[in-house]
């Protein structure tokens, strides 16, 4: 294993009994075909769960909707950005030749997935409770506070609330293409609400991002459907992203 990822382990403060699984987490798909993009899938889930259960421990007396928005903030891009800033994630990272030379060690997407990664790795080593203990160590010195449900909704929290208000089911996002090179590539993504059947697609230059669009283009069809105090904003100021009609 490589000093920077004996010095990453120490600061996470995790021995993985797996080495492999932390060096695929930080691995880009513009280095290798065996790259960190399933572990983010995987870490993502995790890290909603174990800030779930963190914040319903914390914030005892805030309602759901409250709950849910304080999470959105605290699991968007800029926020995993600044902690796997804060780890030195980037000095271990592997990417390919176009993606360093375009500052990829630095691009808030690629950094805020990799943190996810990292959390799947730790899941797949050694369970969920490791993987969580991981998570309150990572978000120790973030203030958990009610006021930050006060912060601007993005996209896919406010359609989530829309349909939770309506007892609708939750949309599903699905990764439709990828499109573009290594290190510069856009993710096409549409997301499905089953109750009306309508699908709407968006693009961004992260998954995280063509969600939100996607999100977005469907709080703009909803509004269309006589509902205006439906109100579209843009997706926490992230890298920007487009809504786009389904093909």
């Amino acid at each position: 294993m490589s000093s920077h990822l004996l010095a990453l382990q120490k600061r996470l403060e995790h021995p993985f009994a797996n080495p492999r699984l932390l060096e695929r987490a930080l691995t880009h798909r513009s280095f290798s075909a065996d790259h960190n993009e399933r572990l983010e899938f995987l870490g993502d889930s995790v890290l909603n769960l174990a800030v779930s259960g963190l914040l319903f421990e914390k914030l005892s007396q805030l309602p759901e909707g409250d709950l849910s928005r304080v999470r959105a903030n605290l699991v968007k891009q800029d926020t995993l950005f600044q902690i796997a800033s804060d780890l030195g994630l980037s000095a271990g990272l592997r990417l390919g030749d176009g993606e360093k030379r375009s500052g990829g060690h630095k691009r808030p997407s690629i950094l805020a997935d990799a943190l996810e990664a990292v959390i799947g790795a730790v899941y797949l080593d050694a369970g969920f409770e490791a993987a969580a203990a991981l998570v309150r160590r990572l978000y120790s010195g973030v203030e958990l506070s009610a006021q930050m449900s006060a912060m601007g909704k993005d996209p896919k929290t406010e359609l989530q609330e829309w349909l939770q208000a309506r007892k609708m089911k939750l949309p599903v996002y699905r990764v439709v293409a990828t499109l573009g090179e290594a290190h510069k590539q856009t993710f096409d993504v549409e997301c499905t609400v089953s109750e009306t059947g309508r699908t709407e697609r968006g693009i961004g230059a992260s998954r995280r991002a063509g969600e939100q669009a996607a999100a977005a283009a469907m709080l703009q069809h909803l509004a269309s459907q006589a509902t205006p105090t439906i109100a579209t904003t843009s997706p926490d100021n992230q890298t920007p992203v487009q809504p786009i009609r389904p093909r």
